[in-house]
């Protein structure tokens, strides 16, 4: 279906509508032509700042009028394209409804509007002794997060936003908005539309408001600095500490580049040899310490040099703000570099197979990378990195088509936590198969003029 975008008519609509909430001022247009994918940057069309819900079913509504394409917009942390407009599109930013409507104690749950980021969240809700503990990094909205079914360090014990979201309001392209779950922990009742929505990008529809689960702030937290020889001895530790029934908070890898980046940037000492940071947490002190020696004894029966312990506070917010900024650090280090991160995923008894899988091609090939992640649940991440126009580009595409086709091969996924965005289409159908043909499907059913994020998740027509 053919786009006319925002100009003449369609932009004096919507300036009638709207008034100053849309903007095309230059620094206004530069901002949201752009996502942390670094991926080459183009202007919207134009820039509406929503307010309501009636807000994003309006411009929706003045979108199909005019067939203009929507991309939602909200914090622009978005690692794969998502945010990448087409010519003339609306960039529809969310980011100014950051009320949190209801807080729920009792019911472990709050209420939020999708402008509202996760440590905004954790702020309002602490006082209860809450928190929401998914925590991709960066000050993601949890409308971002539910669109890209975005993680983090917590995924291993407390789930994805996927299964931290409990209800949602969507706004459709054909004027409905759609409330989907329910605020029960369970239930069986018809087919699962709500999980529909969370990872797709905004290419479905646009989420007006989320309910999300909130879990006990715990009581008594710890964790282990763990060092290795090497990234596989590292991810055979994780593997094993995880069938331990240890259930760490958090159990993540960083190697030796990206400590020596961290260490760097924020002026810290750590010891930089790949490294597990594994967090532990319980109803007290007392309680931990058999965890405790339990993950530290398996650590250096799998070969750790060192064990380190993190007990007070201020040293557990350094170590994961650390592993927070590791993404910027590296970029830091390199600077006027480009950059690529991969997020592939795979079963756990088979990450230390792919990470010697790919420790082997960045040495065959050359190429400096640094590697890290989420390996409680089997998620990391290759942060490839050479200067614009290299002629290092083409081997660390080649690399990375065959680090996704082995991936693939052990029953993985081509993304673990940042989306498809542009950058991973070229996998979807590899990954998926003839269901992507059901995808475009589902898609065709609830945007029919493909005015919806266009050009993301879904690869070309065969």
């Amino acid at each position: 279906m053919t786009t006319t975008g925002l100009g003449g008519a369609a932009l004096e609509a919507f300036r009638a509508r709207f008034g100053e909430a849309m903007s095309t001022a230059d620094a206004v247009l530069d901002a949201h032509g752009r996502d942390e994918s670094g991926m080459e940057a183009a202007r919207p069309g134009a820039v509406l700042f929503a307010r309501t819900e009636a807000d994003i079913v309006d411009a929706l509504a003045l979108a199909r009028e005019f067939r203009v394409p929507v991309v939602p917009f909200a914090a622009g942390s978005s690692l794969e394209g998502q945010l990448i407009p087409p010519p003339g599109a609306l960039s529809l930013d969310l980011s100014g409804m950051t009320r949190v409507l209801e807080v729920r104690p009792g019911a472990f749950q709050a209420t939020v509007e999708p402008g509202v980021t996760y440590p905004q969240l954790n702020r309002a809700v602490r006082a209860q002794g809450l928190f929401f503990p998914v925590d991709p990094g960066a000050e993601a909205t949890l409308g971002g997060m539910a669109s890209t079914n975005a993680s983090g360090t917590a995924a291993v014990r407390y789930g994805t936003t996927r299964e931290n979201v409990l209800a949602l309001r969507v706004a459709l392209m054909d004027g409905r908005v759609l409330s989907l779950g329910s605020r029960a922990r369970k239930s069986s009742a018809g087919y699962d539309l709500r999980h529909l929505f969370l990872g797709a990008e905004g290419t479905l529809g646009v989420i007006t408001e989320l309910t999300v689960r909130l879990w006990p702030l715990p009581t008594a937290r710890l964790a282990l600095r763990c060092a290795f020889p090497d990234v596989g001895s590292a991810a055979q530790a994780a593997t094993v500490v995880m069938g331990a029934s240890a259930q760490p908070e958090r159990l993540e890898l960083m190697d030796a580049r990206g400590l020596r980046a961290v260490n760097r940037h924020l002026g810290l000492t750590e010891p930089e040899v790949p490294t597990l940071w594994i967090e532990l947490a319980g109803a007290s002190a007392g309680a931990l310490e058999d965890v405790r020696a339990l993950c530290e004894e398996l650590c250096r029966d799998a070969g750790a040099l060192d064990v380190r312990v993190a007990q007070q506070p201020e040293e557990l917010e350094a170590l994961w703000r650390a592993r927070h900024h590791a993404f910027y650090a590296l970029k830091a280090l390199y600077p006027g570099e480009a950059f690529l991160s991969t997020d592939l995923c795979v079963p756990l008894d088979a990450l230390p197979e792919i990470l010697t899988f790919t420790e082997d091609g960045l040495q065959a090939e050359g190429l400096d990378a640094s590697v890290l992640g989420h390996v409680g649940d089997g998620n990391f991440h290759v942060l490839f990195h050479a200067p614009p126009g290299s002629a290092d580009w083409a081997r660390i595409e080649a690399l990375y088509a065959r680090l996704v086709e082995r991936t693939l091969a052990l029953g993985g996924t081509c993304s673990g936590e940042h989306g498809v965005g542009l950058h991973k289409r070229q996998f979807l159908r590899a990954q998926h198969g003839e269901a992507v043909e059901l995808m475009r499907e589902v898609k065709t059913l609830l945007d029919p003029l493909n005015l919806l994020n266009p050009g993301k998740v879904l690869p070309d027509p065969a």
